[in-house]
Parts: structure tokens; C-alpha cells; sequence
């Protein structure tokens, strides 16, 4: 397998695997794909739609997110478990604040990413997600799991539940709460606009359905 290699700065630029056809009739190669727990929900709603019966799902947990330095071993010491049974692998991860640790590891092991710096980048494209930043530098950003989870991942772990006080130290300088969509559910959105006001942010949203998971996802494979 040829590893993609992306920038040394560990920005997201890693380059996608062209898009294989298939022949009818003709299998598709085995794929495992080692993600963040943050988006097993989705991955699995884009094979089930998409008929993806060669894509199987192997999750970290999500909350390596909070100690970001930990997900180059813990998806090094995954991929070689895997590759004893699998010889397509795809990591469901950015760089995710390993600062390029996890771009050499995976170039160390013939392993390829999703593109993008982040699962934001991934919903929303890579274009739109550098607009958006651009444009509103203090964006705190949502996805479906994130609100769905918001009091477990950020209110607890930051001590906003105990010390509220605390929250002008964590989220004064930012100006608004980005939500990006991926699935349509009235009860997530009112969590989104519910974790906006309790961190006293403007509230926005963008709808971007799985972007660039799902083609990836789709596209790999032969």
C-alpha cells in the first residue's frame, strides 16, 4: 500500500486516493477503517446508506481528544493489530492537534487519512471550513456529536458545571457558536443553541450533511 503524505506542519493537506470503479459482479477489497469515536454515529449511517458492505469500523475513544499528544501511539498500536487481518486501511482521524505526529506515523506505516486538519474540515470541506475561519476567527464549532455530548465533553471536563465563573477564562475571546449539521434532528439543534447560550455566544449555523467523510468513505476500496 502506498502511503499518502501529508504536510510536515500537520495542517490537513493530505492527499486523497483516487476514486476506483468497480466492475459488477467483482468484490470490493476489504476496508477497516480506524476512527475517532466522535464519528462512529456518522460512518456508520454512510455505509449503511450507501451499501458500503466491505467497510468495516474499528473506534478510539473520543476522548483522546482531550489529550491529543496520545492518538499517534493509540492509532499506531491499532494499525498493527489490524494489519494482521486487513490490507486496506483508512484513519478516520486529522491531524487533531498532534501538531504532525500523527501524519509520520501514518507515513511510517503505509497508512492513509481522511483529509483535513480536523473533523470540522471534514463536514464542512476544506474550503468552506478556511472561509468560515477566516471570516469569524472567534468561532467555537459544533458537530452532532459534540452537542449531542456537549455537557460530558466540554462543560465537565473544563469545570463550567462547579465553577461557571470560569467560563470567561475558557470562551471570552470567542464571538460566536458555529453549529455544523450533519443529520436533520430538531432535538440536536436546540442542544446547539442551548450549549451557544450557555457559553454567552452568538449562535449560527451551516448545514454540511458528511462532506468529505462520505466521499472518502464511498471512494475507497477496490
Amino acid at each position: 500500500m502506498q502511503a499518502l503524505l501529508p504536510g510536515a506542519s500537520g495542517n490537513g493537506a493530505a492527499p486523497a486516493a483516487p476514486a476506483l470503479d468497480v466492475a459488477p459482479g467483482i468484490a470490493r477489497e476489504k476496508v477497516l477503517v480506524i476512527a475517532c469515536g466522535a464519528l462512529a454515529r456518522e460512518i456508520l449511517a454512510i455505509v449503511e446508506a450507501n451499501g458500503l458492505a466491505h467497510v468495516e469500523l474499528q473506534c478510539l475513544p473520543a476522548q483522546l481528544h482531550n489529550r491529543p499528544e496520545k492518538i499517534p501511539a493509540a492509532v499506531r498500536a491499532e494499525i498493527r493489530k489490524a494489519k494482521r487481518d486487513h490490507t486496506r486501511i483508512l484513519v478516520g482521524y486529522g491531524d487533531c492537534g498532534t501538531g504532525g505526529l500523527l501524519d509520520k506515523v501514518l507515513a511510517e506505516e503505509g497508512v492513509e487519512r481522511i483529509e483535513g486538519a480536523h473533523c470540522y474540515a471534514f463536514f464542512a470541506g476544506l474550503d468552506v471550513f478556511d472561509a468560515e475561519a477566516e471570516a469569524e476567527p472567534g468561532t467555537f464549532y459544533l458537530t452532532d456529536f459534540l452537542a449531542r455530548h456537549f455537557e460530558t465533553l466540554v462543560i465537565r471536563p473544563l469545570g463550567l458545571d462547579t465553577y461557571p465563573e470560569l467560563r470567561d477564562a475558557y470562551f471570552g475571546h470567542y464571538t460566536r457558536l458555529l453549529y455544523l449539521e450533519q443529520a436533520a434532528d430538531p432535538e440536536i439543534e436546540a442542544r446547539a443553541r442551548a450549549a451557544a447560550e450557555r457559553l454567552g455566544l452568538a449562535y449560527a449555523k451551516r448545514v454540511t450533511g458528511y462532506g468529505l467523510l462520505e466521499t472518502r468513505l464511498t471512494t475507497i476500496g477496490t
